[in-house]
Parts: structure tokens; sequence; C-alpha cells
């Protein structure tokens, strides 16, 4: 095999708890992840040394600050591998709070694996991954998962969001680690701690409980992210929330029908995308 071709995916926050800072600067959080099939592709090519990158945007570049470059280095450096082309079609938007780049790097380590035939252990693969960023582990096994820690600590579920996701994503690019330093001031407060797989286990999912802490902090900076939750939730979704820090934001709804009518409210002011849920975990 000389080259591969892989979707990377998406994912959205089904809830999202910040529980404390820690001693590292990072904080703890409570999340669902949840993998969706709106994806970037990646081809794979087997090359004689070194690394080379092309894509679809411009702000992606050829070097270290590309988490595709630093995943393959990562590989480099501990296995026997020659070089790589990388070729990617981005449609996953940069600062859109669906882990993109975690899933490019994840994706990177799992083709290379692939690609030469390395036979890496899941865990091994992981371990990797976390040094690169805290969601590239989640990738790596996909599916659906409680994250706790950074989001790295992870146990996988039986795939309980069976539903259909309309995604609306505007065109604003939240920092997330502005973000978090933002966040600090609300840790003080008293919080109920939360279970999220407590409300997964019910006959029925019980959305209601399911929130995003920082959306006590985006809503207000951008009060169109609240109109959009808003206008999802007249439209008939039975859940709205922002994934991760945003900026998208989803509706979750009971039926393709529904979620298609919603859609065609949205798509001319805003990049749209109707998703499904990936059911298998590694």
């Amino acid at each position: 095999m000389n080259e591969i071709s892989l979707q990377s995916f998406s994912k959205l926050n089904i809830g999202l708890k910040i529980i404390n800072e820690r001693k590292d600067g990072f904080h703890n959080i409570h999340t669902v992840f949840q993998e969706i099939d709106f994806h970037d592709t990646l081809l794979l090519k087997k090359t004689e040394s070194g690394c080379h990158f092309s894509s679809n945007v411009s702000w992606l570049s050829n070097d270290r600050s590309n988490l595709c470059i630093k995943a393959w280095e990562s590989m480099a450096e501990i296995y026997d591998i020659a070089g790589i082309y990388i070729e990617l079609q981005k449609n996953i938007p940069m600062g859109s709070g669906l882990g993109g780049g975690s899933s490019n790097a994840a994706s990177i380590l799992k083709g290379l694996s692939e690609l030469y035939n390395l036979n890496i252990p899941l865990k091994n693969l992981c371990a990797i991954g976390a040094s690169l960023g805290a969601d590239v582990p989640f990738f790596i096994k996909g599916g659906c998962q409680i994250g706790n820690g950074i989001g790295d600590e992870l146990i996988a579920l039986d795939n309980p969001f069976e539903k259909v996701f309309l995604l609306v994503i505007p065109d604003i690019h939240i920092d997330t680690k502005a973000t978090y330093k933002k966040f600090k001031i609300f840790l003080d407060c008293t919080k109920e701690k939360v279970n999220f797989a407590d409300f997964i286990e019910k006959e029925k999912v019980l959305f209601k409980f399911f929130e995003n802490d920082f959306e006590t902090i985006i809503v207000p900076a951008y009060p169109e992210i609240g109109q959009i939750k808003k206008s999802l939730l007249d439209q008939g979704a039975i859940f709205s929330s922002l994934s991760g820090t945003g900026s998208t934001v989803f509706g979750v709804f009971d039926d393709e029908a529904k979620a298609t009518i919603a859609e065609s409210l949205f798509k001319s002011n805003y990049k749209t995308r109707i998703a499904h849920p990936i059911l298998k975990t590694m």
C-alpha cells in the first residue's frame, strides 16, 4: 500500500461542564463527545523522506504550527517510517468548536499506522495523540464517549444519540484559550456536580440537563449565537447548544425531515450542515 484516503470526522459536545482549574493552567471538564459524519478528507502518500503538506485553505501551512505536521513528526520520532505527502480537503471551519484540527491529527496517526503496517496498540496511539491535543485521543477512538480530565480521560458509551443534528456555523471565530481564561471568574461559584451518563441511561435521553457552561460567557458576548439557539428551538429542535467553545450552534431533531425544514431557514445567512452520529467506537 502506497497511499490511503481517510475521512476525518468532527464532533459535538453534548453538554460541557467546567469543573476546576488545574495547576498546569488547563481545566478539568466533564462532557459527552459525539462523533458526527461532517468531515474533512485526507490523502496520505508514502514518500522517501520528510513531510509535505497541501490543502485547499490558506491558513494551514507546511510547518509545526500545523497539527498534521506535528502528528507525522511524533510518529517519525518513535517508529521507523519514511516520508509522507499529506493532501487535506478542509471542510470543518477553524474555531467552530467541532474539533477539526484534533480530528486531522488523529487521522494522520491512524493513517500512518495503517499505511506503514505498524500495528500500534490503541493505548499507545492515544498516548501519542494526547501529546498533540486534549481531544485527539477521542478522535482516535471515535463514536460516543464521556470525557473527563482535560477531555483525555474517556469512557465509551453505547451510542445513545441516534438523532439528526443540524449545524449552524456563523462567521465568528472564538478563541478557546481566551474563553477559558474568561471563565475563571465563574469557577468560584458553587455548582452542583453532574454526571451526564445518568441522563443518557434513562429510557429517554434527558437533554434538558445538558448544559454548556461556556454559554454563560459566549452568548452575552455574541448575541447572534443566542438568537440562533432560540431559532433552532422554535423550529422544533428538542435540544440546542453550543459545541465546545463555539461558534457552531447545533439543534437535535427526531428526524431528517424536520431538520431539513429548519435548515432552509438558516442556509441563506449561515453555513449549515445536517449531520448524523458515528455509531461505532474502535
